[in-house]
Order: C-alpha cells, then sequence, then structure tokens
C-alpha cells in the first residue's frame, strides 16, 4: 500500500514539496513556495504526496481563496496533480485524484474543479484523466478549459470576467507571475539579468495577494506572458526559451 503525506504546519519545514527536487538553483524558490503554503494552510489548503523521492502530488483548496481568476461557491479547486518518472502507471495518480474528491465531498463541497486544455500545454493536467472520474466543462476561453465534478445541483465555477479578456494595454512583454510554483523565483532572476545585459524591456508583474490572483487579465495557474498585448502562453519561460520566443 501507498503512504501518503499531507503537509502541515509541524512538518512542512522537513518535508520536500516535490517540486524542483534536489535543483540548487532553485532552493530559494522552494523556500518562498513552503512560506506561501504556510500562509494558505489556514484556508485549507491541501498538498498531499507520497511518502518518498519524487515528483507526485495534488494540491488543491477552496476555490474562494484559490489564486486563480476562477469565481465560485463551495467548490475545491486544485492546482496541481503531478505522478512523474517512474511513478507513472502505477495507479498513484488515481489514489491521489480521489483523495482529493472523497476529501471535498467529507467537506460538504458542491464539487471540485481545475484547470485543463483542449491541447496539450504545459504545466497544465491531463483533461481526458480527469474526464474518466466524471468531470465535465463548465467554462472555457480559447484553448483552456474549467474542468468540474459537480456533486450537487449548485452552480459550478466559471471564469471571471477579467480573465476573458487576454489582454493587457503595455505592449512590451510582460509576465505576471507568482509565488505558487518553486522554479519561478530562479527563472525572474535569470530573465530580468538577460534583459538588463541586452537591453530588452521585459515588464515583471509579481502576484502576491488574493485580491490581485482574482483579477489577473488572463488564464493564470503560476505564470502568463504577453507580448504586443496579447497573451500567448503559460510557459515559464528561462533566458534561452525567452530568446528562442521572440526570434
Amino acid at each position: 500500500m501507498n503512504e501518503y503525506i499531507n503537509l502541515t504546519p509541524e512538518n512542512i519545514d522537513e518535508e520536500h514539496i516535490c517540486c524542483a527536487i534536489g535543483d540548487k538553483k532553485h532552493q530559494n524558490g522552494v523556500g518562498s513556495k513552503k512560506e506561501w503554503i504556510k500562509d494558505k494552510l489556514k484556508d485549507g489548503h491541501v498538498f498531499r504526496k507520497l511518502n518518498t523521492r519524487g515528483k507526485i502530488f495534488i494540491e488543491y483548496e477552496p476555490i474562494e481563496t484559490a489564486w486563480v481568476p476562477i469565481t465560485g461557491k463551495n467548490y475545491e479547486y486544485i492546482y496541481c496533480l503531478w505522478v512523474a518518472g517512474s511513478f507513472k502507471g502505477k495507479g498513484i495518480g488515481k489514489e491521489l485524484l480521489e483523495y482529493a474528491i472523497n476529501d471535498s465531498k467529507e467537506k460538504g463541497k458542491s464539487g471540485i474543479c481545475t484547470l485543463t486544455s483542449k491541447k496539450k500545454k504545459p504545466f497544465i493536467s491531463d483533461k481526458k484523466f480527469f474526464e474518466h472520474y466524471g468531470f465535465k466543462v463548465a467554462d472555457s476561453i480559447g484553448d483552456y478549459e474549467l474542468l468540474a465534478l459537480q456533486f450537487d445541483n449548485n452552480d459550478t465555477p466559471v471564469f471571471s470576467e477579467n480573465a476573458r479578456k487576454m489582454q493587457i494595454d503595455s505592449k512590451d512583454f510582460t509576465i505576471y507571475y507568482s509565488p505558487e510554483c518553486p522554479y519561478v523565483e530562479y527563472e525572474v532572476q535569470e530573465l530580468s539579468e538577460y534583459a538588463k545585459e541586452n537591453h530588452i524591456k521585459i515588464n515583471f508583474i509579481k502576484i502576491d495577494s488574493l485580491e490581485k490572483a482574482k483579477n489577473v487579465p488572463c488564464i493564470f495557474n503560476n505564470w502568463a506572458n504577453f507580448y504586443k498585448g496579447e497573451f500567448v502562453s503559460n510557459t515559464i519561460l528561462n533566458a534561452n526559451s525567452f530568446e528562442k520566443f521572440i526570434k
């Protein structure tokens, strides 16, 4: 039987958080992520992982306090479900998702939802996996879809109106980011240095509060790229991938 651990205020300092595991350059980001989780635990945030050294976890919390531009009532929102490497194909993803579904039901929630996409995109969960458990499309913006598993007759969550804009006034390359992902902090630093060295203008907008997260002008889960005023992707960029993109 697989053994799992839920992060708590008592164990979070000693436990790893799966992402960026063992990667020294991202350890500041890991620290920022842990501090973010510590603050979110009071909101009912759940980070559940397999008790092993690997990238195997699910992360979710009530939609009302989730840092995403989605509105709804009495739902849980899944930020991320990740089973990597040799752990794939062993039923672990199934166990993690079923835990979240059962936990939501025990808490008296109306359902549980997550962000997916019509076409495979980085850092976005596989739509087919969730559909297998009865999740259905509750709302969509372009290729991005909000899937929901409904437990009762209450309304399903929807994307906020501001998220439907997918546009900003600035024509400069602009990146919205948050401490939700441990990879982000290092990439922001690397891109900032690259932009300075190459005399390129990149605007960085840090999402550091629930209010800001609920009001971003696009699909958002950790990171969002805008170019010439238009949303272009949710891909976390480093200097090399930024250079390729611009060219």
